[in-house]
C-alpha cells in the first residue's frame, strides 16, 4: 500500500524519481502521472518522437518532459531518463514505469519501501509471484520462454525477465548503459544490473491489462517483439 501521513493523504518521497518511456499515449499518460505525482513528486517522461502530443499532455499533467526528435526506441528513452534523473542529486532510487497504464503505483511504493527496508540496490517487479495477474496462454508461455534464455544470458534467477516496473537504487542506476534500444532492452538491463553484483530481490506487483491496452493490441504485440529479440538473441 502507497504511505500514508496522518491525514491518510500519501507521501511524497522526493527522493524517488520515476522515468517513463513515452510514445503515442496521450490518452492514457495525464492519469498515469496524475495518479503518481501524489506519492512521487519527480516524474520524468522522456517524449520519444511521439506525433499524438504526449509530450505536451505529460508536462501539462506536471510531469517533467524530455524530448527525443525522433523514435530512438524504449530503450533509448529509458537511458535517457535515466541519465536526466542522475543529474540530480536529490534522485536516490529511480522508478521505471510504463506509460500505458498497467502498472500500479502502490506497487511502486511498496517496492521503495522494500528497498530500503532491505538496503537493495534493484528491485525487480514480477507478475509471477502471485496471481492476480493474467497474461493470457500465449502471453504467458512467450514470457516465460524470455525468463529462461534471461536467466541463462544473465546468471540472475528471476520470475519475469521483461516487466518494466523496478527500482534502481542510485548506486546500480550509474552502472546502467543501454545500447539496445528496442525490446532487447529488456534483458540487457537485466544483465547490466546482474553484472553490478549488488543486492537485489524481486517483488510482486499485478499488470492491469486494460481494455486500452488490449485495443492497442499492446500485449500480441509485445509477445511478438520479445520472440523477435530471443530470436535474435
Amino acid at each position: 500500500m502507497t504511505a500514508e501521513s496522518p491525514s491518510g493523504a500519501p507521501v511524497p518521497d522526493a527522493e524517488s524519481w520515476v522515468v517513463i518511456p513515452l510514445y503515442n499515449e496521450a490518452t492514457v499518460i495525464g492519469d498515469v502521472i496524475a495518479g503518481l505525482l501524489p506519492s512521487f513528486p519527480n516524474v520524468v517522461c522522456v517524449d520519444d518522437g511521439s506525433s499524438d502530443g504526449s509530450a505536451a499532455i505529460a508536462e501539462a499533467a506536471g510531469a517533467r518532459v524530455v524530448r527525443h526528435p525522433v523514435n530512438l526506441g524504449q530503450g533509448a528513452a529509458l537511458q535517457t531518463g535515466i541519465e536526466y534523473a542522475l543529474e540530480h542529486p536529490s534522485a536516490r532510487y529511480l522508478v521505471t514505469f510504463d506509460a500505458d497504464g498497467q502498472h500500479r503505483v502502490d506497487d511502486a511504493v511498496g517496492m521503495v519501501r522494500r528497498a530500503r527496508e532491505a538496503d537493495l540496490s534493484i528491485v525487480f517487479g514480477s507478475r509471477f509471484l502471485d496471481d492476480r495477474t493474467n497474461p493470457g496462454l500465449i502471453k504467458r508461455v512467450i514470457l516465460k520462454t524470455a525468463v529462461w534464455v534471461t536467466n541463462k544470458s544473465t546468471g540472475l534467477r528471476l520470475t519475469d525477465a521483461h516487466n518494466g516496473l523496478r527500482v534502481i537504487r542510485r548506486d546500480a542506476a550509474e552502472r546502467v548503459h543501454l545500447k539496445q534500444d528496442r525490446m532487447a532492452h529488456a534483458t540487457e538491463i537485466v544483465l547490466q544490473l546482474g553484472n553490478t553484483g549488488l543486492a537485489w530481490q524481486e517483488y510482486p506487483v499485478e499488470l492491469l491489462y486494460t481494455d486500452y491496452s488490449k485495443a492497442k493490441g499492446q500485449s500480441v504485440l509485445n509477445s511478438i517483439n520479445i520472440l523477435v529479440d530471443l530470436v535474435v538473441r
